[in-house]
């Protein structure tokens, strides 16, 4: 009779996994770059299907993934917001030294700092409320489906409302 430790010894059946455990450090950077699932396998050189199976067996590569695109997903909307309500930046410039030894080494001196604003965008700001607030924002069409046929076809004979009905009339 087999004894439990000689069954964790055998080997399971099939193809070893091409997974590594630092693949979960690499798909966290490539979610934060906001990579799709057909972008990771292609990085990994495997199939989106392999991709799902490594999220389902692997689960710190599935939360490396869920962590990456919700990081992504945050900078995107913090830099939505900041644009549907305006902002304010400084913009830097620069002029280019001549060498002045031998080396010949180009420098750069900052020469002037401006402050700028931009102000909201109103495409960014309904956008932002359409996803947010959809109940309040969204776009209503409204359509009025009622249809009164009664009148027009009373007094038919049933062959005149069959060939309506066949498109002969």
């Amino acid at each position: 009779m087999m004894e439990k430790s000689d069954k964790k010894d055998k080997k399971q059946p099939g193809r070893k996994s091409l997974y590594r455990d630092e693949y979960s450090n690499q798909v966290l950077k490539l979610s934060l770059l906001g990579a799709t699932d057909k972008e990771i396998a292609d990085f990994f050189g495997i199939s989106e299907q392999t991709v799902n199976s490594w999220k389902k067996r692997y689960p710190e590569f599935l939360e490396s993934i869920k962590k990456g695109k919700q990081i992504a997903d945050s900078n995107v909307a913090s830099k939505l917001y900041n644009r549907a309500i305006g902002y304010d930046f400084e913009e830097k410039h620069y002029e280019i030294r001549k060498p002045e030894n031998k080396d010949g080494q180009v420098s750069f001196i900052e020469t002037k700092r401006i402050k700028k604003h931009m102000p909201a965008d109103t495409t960014a700001a309904i956008f932002w409320l359409k996803n947010r607030q959809p109940d309040k924002w969204r776009d209503r069409k409204e359509v009025d489906a009622t249809v009164n046929l009664g009148d027009e076809l009373e007094g038919l004979t049933d062959e005149q409302l069959q060939a309506i009905i066949d498109g002969e009339e």
